[in-house]
């Protein structure tokens, strides 16, 4: 029994280790792309970023497992479903691409990843990101945005990812305003045409995530031009107090894996 215990809170420690591994993005990709990514498809690539070590020179191939990447986001690692919800989303992900905007004005299409393999048998995938995104991925010295795994895997919305990664290229600037049209498009919720919908369906729910799942605090106020709304102005600072911090770490545990959790705390409070 005690190996067990220990066996588990190893994996457990290495499960949170990877949790806390940091997403670096060039501000480019992330300010001035264009793309739309469900959740999973979003989390999928940022785990693959999250493991590019500082000096990598070129993307290697990536193996994992898919009961490690479930447990890691805080998906059901049991699910026998699994192979299949996640072998759905990285063809979904092979057929994808995304729109950047070059110094030019040009816009470039690049793809998110190169190849991918998955053993049916090991649970074993293999995957790399695509060439073409390693001068925003890679050997990174200015005007780049880092941040914790962590942070985005509560969430539940994929406005919510896109838009904390936004706002957070922007933190240090503390105030930064958008254009209504320009934000859809960046969020790719032109879709949502009257604001009330882009407000109820978009908006109000990546702020409140953000707020409660990651490490800023956010809010926002619309501005008119004439009658209509035409730009809005967000309010960024950093959680800095502790005990604020440590909330925002309880709430994300207990939304992506409560059971570990209870696990845990039984093994070190037997």
């Amino acid at each position: 029994m005690p190996q067990i215990r220990d066996e588990s809170l190893e994996k457990y420690r290495e499960v949170k280790e990877e949790r806390t591994q940091l997403v670096v993005k060039s501000n480019d990709l992330i300010q001035k792309a264009r793309f739309q990514l469900s959740v999973q498809e979003q989390k999928i690539i940022l785990y693959l970023i999250s493991k590019i070590k500082p000096d990598d020179k070129d993307f290697i191939h990536q193996d994992f497992s898919i009961v490690d990447f479930c447990k890691v986001c805080g998906m059901d690692y049991d699910s026998g479903k699994n192979y299949k919800n996640v072998k759905d989303t990285i063809k979904a992900l092979s057929d994808k691409s995304v729109w950047l905007t070059l110094e030019s004005g040009t816009e470039t299409l690049v793809r998110w990843i190169n190849k991918a393999w998955i053993n049916k048998k090991s649970g074993l995938i293999k995957m790399r990101l695509d060439d073409d995104m390693k001068p925003y991925l890679l050997q990174l010295k200015a005007r780049f945005t880092q941040y914790e795994l962590f942070y985005t895997l509560a969430m539940r919305s994929q406005y919510s990812i896109r838009l904390y990664e936004l706002l957070k290229s922007y933190e240090y600037r503390r105030k930064w305003t958008f254009e209504l049209d320009e934000l859809k498009r960046i969020l790719s919720a032109e879709n949502y045409t009257l604001f009330g919908n882009f407000k109820g369906k978009v908006l109000d729910i990546a702020m409140r995530e953000i707020n409660d799942l990651s490490d800023l605090n956010v809010s926002y106020q619309v501005i008119k031009t004439g009658r209509k709304f035409g730009k809005i102005e967000f309010s960024i600072a950093l959680k800095r107090d502790i005990d604020e911090r440590m909330r925002t770490w309880a709430r994300i545990e207990e939304a992506i894996n409560p059971a570990q959790m209870s696990l845990f705390d039984t093994m070190i409070n037997p």
